[in-house]
């Protein structure tokens, strides 16, 4: 049996968040209070847990989440490990073979970030410098394990600038806990939301057999 490493977060109202996000699940029907069905409707933001921005997140003229094409979120990634760093700079990705990849996702020490029920401003996240290389790259997508790739705190949101121009698709929020590096196919589908700036995903890894 080929192996699935489900790569998403649970998404529940302990679950960290971005300040300012949140979710909250309302439970409308139940069937032990005399209802026919349960039923819930949700107040949730779209950039909770595992997550797709899209480039209009931060690009005035960026395409929205329902434009993306789909193959953009499903095939081959790969995994690189990274995890005795503050930061994923110039010189870690100086190390990563970037020819044919389309996507890669980053495994740092944030995937350790999600036993907590606190968002955590001291991240791993991609500095810009890193950012122009994968630009320049032919990505379709890159992911990274905590809710942002951006430097905490830093207002000119830069690194997400230079990959979101570029049309690439960002995946944050992943849990690369048990995902050894290397290459899988990525399963990660945002929902199809009219003029969206991101969605919640269900992110899946598949090992490729040798």
């Amino acid at each position: 049996m080929v192996k699935i490493h489900d790569i998403s977060v649970l998404i529940s109202g302990d679950t960290p968040a971005w300040p300012g996000d949140r979710f909250v699940l309302h439970r409308v029907q139940e069937i032990a209070r005399g209802d026919v069905c349960n039923k819930s409707s949700m107040d949730i933001g779209s950039h909770i847990g595992t997550h797709v921005d899209a480039p209009y997140h931060f690009e005035r003229d960026g395409i929205t989440i329902d434009r993306i094409p789909p193959d953009t979120f499903f095939g081959p990634a790969r995994v690189v490990s990274f995890l005795e760093v503050e930061k994923i700079d110039l010189a870690q990705i100086r190390t990563v073979p970037l020819s044919g990849v389309e996507r890669i996702l980053f495994k740092t020490r944030n995937s350790s970030l999600w036993q907590e029920s606190t968002f955590r401003e001291d991240y791993v996240y991609l500095a810009p410098e890193a950012c122009r290389v994968l630009a320049e790259s032919g990505l379709k997508l890159v992911g990274v394990d905590y809710l942002s790739i951006e430097e905490y705190g830093r207002r000119s949101f830069e690194s997400h600038h230079i990959l979101l121009s570029k049309g690439i698709a960002l995946l944050e929020g992943l849990d690369l806990s048990d995902v050894s590096p290397g290459d899988y196919e990525l399963t990660a589908l945002p929902l199809k939301i009219a003029g969206g700036d991101g969605s919640p995903v269900r992110a899946v890894l598949k090992e490729i057999a040798p």
